[in-house]
């Protein structure tokens, strides 16, 4: 062969190489793998958005690939919310499994999504071990001391983890922010549903919602909580360390609704509203992919810490209750 028709192939394999290479660089990325632990709550409904064919955006980069059912036996809720949620897996294809170290070998990133707070650590504990970045469902806890074990692990071995209420990310919420009508923000009071339940403090198992909407608008910086209770109705404020005073109403008759009222240095609006689960998967992904939380763990053990006040103001017939008092508590400082 001469010397020019060696050139001509070497080239042609160079060409046909060269299109390989940039089809496969073209091709999307593969979906991360995601497994969750806990199918009695959010796990179903999540699952068929995260899933479903037509999804687009970040959306569409993660797949929901095994779940670990979990569930609480001393919670009815949470046994009957289960066998739905199992029932569901079957229907969507999605594998079951039989312990938490087993989905661990199967999925790139975790959501634990038990409805009970009590069990969160002990199941955060192996997925923080594996390195696998993890989203943890309202409450990350059943307790703010619990909530700072979970931050410490995750911190100690460099793990990406945060946790949210889906309130806090609805499009309303976010927009009051910086809505030039409202100007700064003065002051909020924010309501929800506030079911109880006898084995958390009030507020972590449903109140929770409207808490994280006032600190969402508010930001964080609540120095001491003062509570009321009726048999329907809570009511607790914060003082802020500039003055300002944010409230939280939680509703037990009525309608089942969200919101809050926010008091502006321009103007007062409405805000708070639930709008799906969507805007908070959306975070949650980005949050897997960049390994950003877009919530501070600072701001989240506030939160916890608000909410546990709030419990001991009312044991003390209302007198107002420090955040600090409650965080050196939860530390071992007292």
């Amino acid at each position: 062969m001469s010397r020019r028709l060696i050139v001509a192939a070497m080239a042609a394999v160079f060409v046909t190489l060269a299109a390989g290479w940039l089809a496969v660089a073209a091709e999307p990325a593969t979906p991360l793998r995601a497994g969750i632990i806990g199918l009695d709550a959010h796990a179903s409904s999540w699952t068929r958005i995260l899933n479903a064919p037509d999804a687009e955006g970040e959306l569409a980069e993660i797949t929901v690939v095994a779940g670990y059912p979990g569930g609480s036996p001393d919670i009815p809720q949470s046994m009957d919310l289960l066998k739905r949620g199992i029932e569901t897996f079957k229907q969507l294809d999605v594998e079951l499994v039989d312990s938490i170290d087993e989905l661990l070998e199967k999925v790139d990133v975790v959501m634990i999504l038990s409805i009970d707070g009590r069990p969160h650590l002990e199941q955060a504990k192996p997925v923080i071990a594996a390195g696998k970045p993890v989203f943890i469902d309202k409450p990350i806890a059943g307790s703010l001391a619990d909530a700072i074990k979970i931050y410490q692990l995750a911190k100690e071995r460099k793990v990406p983890c945060f946790s949210s209420s889906s309130l806090r990310f609805s499009p309303g919420t976010q927009a009051v922010l910086d809505d030039p009508k409202v100007g700064s923000i003065r002051g909020c009071n924010a309501h929800s549903p506030c079911g109880l339940e006898p084995h958390h403090p009030d507020f972590f198992w449903y109140g929770i919602h409207g808490v994280e909407t006032l600190f969402t608008i508010m930001g964080p910086g609540c120095k001491t909580v003062t509570r009321v209770q009726t048999e329907d109705t809570d009511v607790a404020a914060g003082i802020w360390a500039d003055g300002r005073i944010g409230t939280f109403r939680g509703h037990r008759a009525g309608p089942h609704t969200y919101g809050a009222t926010v008091f502006g240095s321009k103007g007062i609006v409405e805000s708070g509203k639930f709008e799906g689960y969507e805007p908070l998967l959306v975070e949650i992904v980005k949050f897997f992919k960049t390994g950003k939380p877009p919530v501070s763990a600072e701001q989240t053990l506030e939160i916890l810490a608000f909410m546990e006040a709030a419990d001991e103001s009312k044991r003390k017939g209302g007198c107002p209750v420090s955040i600090e008092s409650i965080m050196a508590a939860a530390r071992g400082g007292e």
